[in-house]
């Protein structure tokens, strides 16, 4: 392996709790209800897939218009006023491939501006040389543009580099691209979806032996 290739929000970032606020807040303000259930299958998807999954769930009748102006606004209020928490064991990860001279990129569904603000805020600023955005390639995750920009502009085959994601949209994008992919749960639900699957393969890893 020759290089290191990371997920920002929910990865490196607790930024799901700020997104999450933010859009359920902007529908509230828009007169819908977005419940933890109805926000569940956003995380790790671009912003303009999640909104695609609103109109869907809500009909012709969502202010879409709105709503696009008001979310950013919220979240970046939440963001300054509570800032963005580092996720646990980052910055010993981080020391690790830095120390050994390990390159690192990033792959974002955010935007280049959102992406911008929220290394800064958490602490991350000028960490990354190379920083893969959602408006920089044509398809956002689980298609997997991000990690083979990213795999390019670090010069080396997708094959050698090893991808940490939290969400399934970005573990499809990073298998997709032919990278070795490990997913880091961000909750115990995660964990314990995470321990099924590898259960899965063990089972069936066994009984080919």
């Amino acid at each position: 392996m020759k290089a290191v290739i990371l997920d920002m929000d929910g990865l490196m970032l607790d930024t799901e709790p700020l997104y999450r606020a933010s859009w359920q807040r902007g529908c509230e303000e828009c007169g819908f209800v977005l419940d933890d259930a109805g926000y569940a299958p956003m995380i790790g998807r671009p912003i303009d897939a999640c909104e695609a999954l609103l109109v869907r769930r809500f009909g012709a009748a969502f202010p879409l218009a709105r709503f696009q102006t008001r979310w950013p606004e919220l979240w970046k209020a939440y963001a300054l006023e509570h800032g963005i928490q580092r996720m646990p064991g980052l910055d010993g990860l981080l020391a690790f491939l830095e120390s050994r001279g390990v390159p690192m990129a990033v792959a974002t569904s955010s935007d280049a501006e959102y992406t911008e603000f929220t290394l800064r805020i958490g602490g991350l600023a000028g960490r990354f040389g190379i920083v893969v955005t959602r408006d920089q390639v044509a398809q956002g995750k689980p298609a997997p543009d991000l990690y083979l920009e990213a795999a390019r502009r670090l010069g080396v085959e997708p094959r050698e580099c090893v991808a940490l994601e939290d969400s399934e949209p970005g573990v499809l994008s990073a298998v997709a691209a032919g990278m070795r992919t490990i997913r880091v749960p961000g909750s115990v639900r995660d964990l314990d979806e995470a321990r099924g699957v590898i259960e899965g393969i063990l089972t069936l890893e066994a009984q080919t032996q």
